[in-house]
């Protein structure tokens, strides 16, 4: 299960792209309630019809934090009583996380300052939009000019990317062989 969360979502979903998710067969797509809530608000309206689309369709699902789990305890600590040395994160983080946790899934966040903390201490998987794009094009889903357009089309929308090109990111990766690999198993 790959646990979305708004930030990595939403880039694809800002450019029309949410096909290449998809065409990645990356397995189980997730968004917990709490990142649907703020895909639904009415600013971005265009982004909520797109994420209920892909609900609709069944090629994401939406996953509840249950009360009295080991995903709620995470969900509260992290996002309203941290551990000592740790900052309360926004709710979707939290819900990622601790959904990945109690799951055994992947975090797909860009939210580095956020997760990072919370990615060490419990050894999760994380990828963010980057990867997703460096790995559909190692698969063949884009080559390396639609790649480009996508990242530059991804910064005009103020996706916070960590390079001016798609170009520039994948000299950044390594190990590059390791990419298309890494969804499996």
């Amino acid at each position: 299960m790959i646990f979305f969360d708004t930030d990595c979502i939403s880039s694809f979903l800002w450019v029309n792209k949410e096909n290449l998710l998809l065409g990645l067969e990356l397995g189980e797509l997730v968004i917990p309630r709490e990142v649907f809530i703020e895909l639904s608000n009415p600013s971005v309206r265009q982004l909520g019809k797109r994420v209920s689309t892909l609900l609709e369709d069944r090629h994401m699902q939406i996953m509840d934090i249950m009360t009295d789990t080991e995903a709620s305890r995470l969900f509260y600590q992290m996002a309203y009583s941290p551990m000592d040395g740790y900052r309360p994160i926004g709710k979707g983080e939290a819900a990622v996380l601790a959904l990945a946790i109690a799951h055994g899934g992947i975090v797909a966040s860009n939210n580095l300052r956020d997760i990072s903390p919370y990615v060490t201490r419990y050894a999760l998987r994380h990828i963010t939009t980057g990867y997703i794009l460096a790995v559909a094009n190692d698969k063949g889903l884009i080559d390396e000019c639609e790649g480009n357009r996508i990242w530059d089309s991804m910064l005009k929308r103020r996706r916070k990317l960590p390079t001016t090109s798609f170009t520039d990111y994948l000299k950044s990766i390594y190990p590059r062989d390791q990419l298309a690999a890494s969804f499996e198993g």
